[in-house]
């Protein structure tokens, strides 16, 4: 009882307060954006808000088990193997018998709760990327091309069985989890730079040939739709400009404080998926730029917060796992701003913590009980050599 009581004192409340407020508000709008479209389809209108309150418990739980766990037995040889080979045999299966929503056959229903591989994948790759570089920290003098190798093989394996999906926005963010971690584990600017000359050749060579591919091969008239509508997207207001338009409505109507909570317009029927990608517009149509402005703020936090814990470490796994769960997060977030504010392609990206999704929640709370078990294990350092200093 102790113990848990120590650990319960020892929460990082920088990390850990944002999370919750983020997740309650998540609840609230979720309920918000779905509500009404509910009861006109004749649903229940609270049909959402009991889902994303169970994820939203789930996520807790998880978050406060990987908290309490010791952070080496995710480094155990034959877990990480498992782990690789569960990751990639689901992203194999889901290409094949997966559900497809817009365009993408990237989720695998299991009753009332789906699960989306690419999501995942993402934890996979913070742990196993932080898990080996730091393995090869033993090995000062290793050969470039054999350090490297191994771990670019499954990144590539990985982002490519998510683009076949297709699936740009999850290929884009496990990608640049991947390449934050490569660069931050090796201090040696030299071998940095090739790392990340050759990871840009090797997109500026692959986007051309992803995309002929998508529109010749994935039927995906709906994905190239997307971008021609980013590109113009009042000329296409009535087809797939109509996502981005209605985001531009629901914005510019909220102002400063907003409409009022449930009274936005662009939510009943003319924008879509009002509770996952574009959650973030309802919020601005309904609270204004200062509730934007909070939010944004308080996943700042985290990101910042992860940064400066992966800092603080002298240990080279936990800073490389601060490191990648703050890439993942801020990326994530800049995807969803940029997609609703039309400054990037829309690319099914959620807001973290705040938009619906069972396997967006699970995987950002395991993320963030990384960062939470990193911050721990710093302050059990530091008492441990304060009480050795005293003693002294």
């Amino acid at each position: 009882m102790r113990k848990i009581q120590k650990k319960i004192k020892m929460l990082d409340m920088w990390l850990f307060l944002p999370y919750i407020i983020l997740c309650g508000i998540g609840i609230v709008m979720v309920y918000s954006a779905s509500a009404a479209i509910r009861m006109q389809t004749g649903g229940s209108p609270t049909a959402y808000l009991i889902k994303q309150s169970i994820y939203v418990i789930m996520g807790l739980m998880i978050t406060l088990f990987v908290y309490n766990m010791n952070l080496e037995k995710l480094r155990y040889p034959k877990l990480v193997k498992y782990f690789c080979g569960a990751v990639i045999g689901l992203l194999v299966f889901v290409r094949v018998v997966g559900r497809a929503v817009n365009g993408a056959r990237g989720w695998i229903s299991i009753g009332f709760f789906s699960i989306q591989p690419a999501e995942i994948a993402k934890f996979f790759l913070i742990v196993y990327l932080a898990h080996y570089f730091a393995s090869m920290e033993k090995y000062p003098d290793l050969d470039f091309k054999i350090k490297y190798s191994r771990p670019a093989i499954i990144v590539t394996g990985i982002v490519g069985l998510i683009l076949i999906q297709p699936d740009t926005g999850g290929m884009a963010i496990n990608g640049i989890i991947a390449l934050v971690i490569f660069l931050a584990s090796d201090s040696t600017w030299k071998r940095s730079s090739l790392v990340l000359t050759s990871i840009v050749i090797l997109v500026m060579l692959g986007l051309p040939l992803g995309s002929s591919w998508l529109v010749d091969h994935a039927g995906n008239s709906y994905r190239v739709a997307r971008f021609v509508a980013y590109l113009n997207p009042f000329g296409t207001k009535s087809g797939a400009g109509s996502q981005l338009v209605n985001s531009y409505y629901a914005i510019s109507n909220g102002g400063l404080t907003g409409v009022g909570l449930g009274n936005s317009i662009q939510k009943m029927g003319y924008l879509p998926e009002p509770n996952t990608d574009f959650i973030l517009a309802v919020i601005a149509e309904e609270l204004g730029f200062v509730m934007v402005a909070i939010i944004l703020g308080l996943i700042t936090m985290i990101v910042c917060r992860s940064i400066y814990l992966g800092a603080k470490t002298d240990n080279m796994y936990e800073g490389l796992l601060c490191y990648g769960v703050a890439t993942f997060f801020c990326i994530e977030t800049i995807f969803n701003i940029g997609g609703v504010s039309g400054l990037l392609p829309i690319t099914g990206v959620t807001l973290p913590f705040i938009s619906y999704g069972g396997s967006s929640m699970i995987v950002l709370s395991a993320s963030l009980g990384l960062v939470l078990n990193v911050a721990r294990r710093i302050h059990e350092r530091e008492t441990q050599w304060e009480g050795a200093t005293m003693d002294v």
